[in-house]
């Protein structure tokens, strides 16, 4: 795009104050604003420049509009747009310094926006680029200020992906999370199933039509962002790797907002992990995570292997709870870690009632199938009203938690309190010490594995509660005569001290098997 270019477009009404025509004719490289009186090594060779002329009053003599125009000479500047809106005409003088260092200068109207010029010259230089043999280019310096300027704006994924692809056309492009959601996408590109992501993510490594190019940051397999193309053909690699470095100063940006969040979630789980906590206290740890002090919550606990603790273990469990409640319409949340290390979620479900389950089951298989080598746990305590309720909602949750890894069998398992409906799944919470202290002086001397006798009378045991203390069914299964399974269980009786025609009695043997 050339100078000229700008002045032919009616809607920037701008106006040549002075300029010679080869200097019209030269190509603009991007665009910069400034008020500096001396902005030389803030300029580029080949940029226009914008100023509001702050930097100058009328009191002010030539010599410093002569030192401004020199500067952007040295620099290499195509041409000074000034605005007139500061004092509603623009200087003789710097007209002059102009005209003498061989700078042009346009005038700027009132009415006329810096961002309309600079989206003009973006959008043109786009097009240009477009038409070039692109795979031989990278994003040039302007567009890459323009993304930087969007950057600082608070600019969204979405808009800084329509804006970094708008020069190659309608092409589809996304913003993927590890677990499939889409952070922002292009124009052209259709709504994309969270299933259908993770599993396209996955194919990319065996699929050459299709790129998937990971977003550099402090991440792990269930945080990690992806910009996917499903037809790269047109995309230059040199400008996609561009573009995801801008994706990722977004995820730099983004991360050090988190980790502010992060801080004042692991201060609300400190007071949630306290048995008696101040009210007040909690109620303002509460709205610092954005939490409302009223309603309904439940509480989850997240770990990795077989419920670790170690930091490591501790972070990553809990960006797969965080990125797994992103998925989830059940309310706001807040992710942290409590003392001692464990990955902890505190959700709003609702003011009026529970609005049910967070539903993160198939999430947390996706994010297991980012790697599968490592168990992932979850526990989801039951619905407390208030944040009176929220430390035994936390000891139901990490309860659930030890079950659902106790129960898991290696793989990957989301457990509620709702879930432990039955003995096995309620004995499966407690620790594998306190189940295994339980049973052994429940069952006393039967517990002795290397007794030949006493591990037989262990089998009777089994098989006559079993087969509901039955002792014809007992005998039949056991092959023996029913007098001896009366001998048998009459010695269990005296070792354990427990007598089998009591309700109570058969229960604590039977949950003392159950937890050997």
């Amino acid at each position: 795009m050339h100078v000229d270019h700008l002045l032919q477009l009616e809607s920037l009404d701008l106006t040549l104050l002075w300029g010679e025509r080869p200097l019209l004719a030269r190509e603009i490289s991007g665009v910069t604003a400034t008020d500096l009186e001396d902005p030389a090594r803030f300029l580029q060779q080949g940029e226009i420049v914008l100023s509001g002329l702050v930097w100058w009053s009328p009191d002010d003599g030539p010599a410093k509009t002569d030192r401004f125009v020199s500067a952007l000479r040295s620099a290499g500047a195509t041409a000074l747009l000034a605005g007139e809106e500061t004092h509603g005409a623009i200087p003789g003088a710097l007209i002059d310094s102009c005209r003498e260092h061989g700078v042009p200068l346009l005038a700027v109207p009132a009415r006329t926006s810096f961002r309309a010029i600079t989206e003009a010259v973006y959008l043109r230089q786009w097009g240009d680029l477009s038409r070039r043999p692109a795979h031989h280019y990278a994003l040039p310096e302007n567009v890459r200020t323009e993304l930087a300027r969007l950057l600082s704006d608070g600019a969204g994924p979405a808009e800084l992906l329509d804006r970094a692809f708008a020069h190659l056309g309608r092409l589809p492009c996304y913003l993927l999370t590890a677990g499939g959601r889409t952070l922002g996408r292009t124009p052209s590109a259709a709504e994309l199933p969270v299933e259908r992501a993770a599993t396209l993510l996955r194919d990319t490594a065996r699929d050459p039509t299709r790129i998937s190019l990971r977003i550099e940051a402090e991440s792990g397999p269930y945080d990690t962002w992806y910009l996917y193309l499903p037809d790269p053909a047109e995309a230059p690699p040199r400008v996609l790797h561009e573009i995801a470095d801008v994706m990722a100063q977004y995820r730099h940006a983004r991360d050090r907002h988190r980790a502010a969040e992060r801080r004042a979630a692991d201060a609300l789980l400190a007071l949630v992990d306290s048995p008696v906590s101040d009210a007040t206290a909690l109620d303002a740890a509460l709205a610092a995570c954005g939490l409302p002090a009223r309603g309904h919550y439940r509480v989850i606990v997240a770990a990795l292997g077989v419920c670790g603790t170690q930091n490591a273990e501790a972070a990553g469990a809990a960006a797969a709870l965080t990125e797994a409640l992103s998925h989830s319409p059940a309310g706001p949340f807040a992710v942290g870690l409590r003392p001692g290390g464990s990955a902890v979620a505190v959700l709003h479900t609702g003011r009026d009632g529970d609005s049910g389950r967070p539903a993160i089951d198939e999430v947390w298989a996706l994010l297991h199938a980012r790697a599968p080598e490592t168990p992932l746990h979850a526990g989801i305590s039951d619905s407390t009203q208030g944040p009176g309720g929220l430390n035994s909602a936390l000891a139901q949750a990490r309860y659930a938690l030890a079950a659902s890894a106790t129960t898991a069998a290696g793989a990957s398992r989301v457990t509620a309190v709702d879930d432990l409906t039955s003995l096995d799944a309620l004995l499966a919470g407690i620790p594998t010490d306190v189940r295994a202290a339980f049973s052994s002086n429940t069952l006393g001397p039967l517990a002795d594995d290397s007794n030949g006798s006493y591990r037989v009378l262990l089998e009777t045991l089994e098989a006559f509660l079993a087969h509901n203390c039955s002792w014809t069914r007992t005998a039949e299964a056991l092959h023996l005569h029913v007098n001896t399974v009366h001998y048998r269980i009459q010695r269990v009786e005296a070792l354990t001290g427990r007598e089998l025609s009591r309700l109570d009695h058969k229960l604590d043997l039977h949950a003392a098997l159950k937890c050997r």
